[in-house]
């Protein structure tokens, strides 16, 4: 039996699709926002922030961030 986690595919798909429904529902700001705001137990945020930008490829995040509202891909 599968469980309902398990039917969500892994952690990262499941971070990415959340990202991306944020993105959609708040826009890129208020999702930078909200997913800066302390929370106990993490990194301070110049170190959140570092970590964050090391992870990223510029090019697919220059074009979700300038891409038509509503046309986020999804893998």
């Amino acid at each position: 039996m599968t469980s309902s986690i398990d039917s969500l595919g892994s952690e990262d798909q499941l971070v990415k699709r959340a990202i991306d429904a944020l993105l959609v529902a708040l826009g890129p700001v208020e999702t930078s926002r909200f997913l800066a705001l302390k929370q106990a137990g993490q990194l301070d945020s110049v170190a959140q922030h570092r970590a964050w930008q090391a992870s990223l490829d510029r090019d697919e995040l220059y074009a979700e961030v300038f891409a038509e509202p509503h046309t986020i891909k999804e893998n």
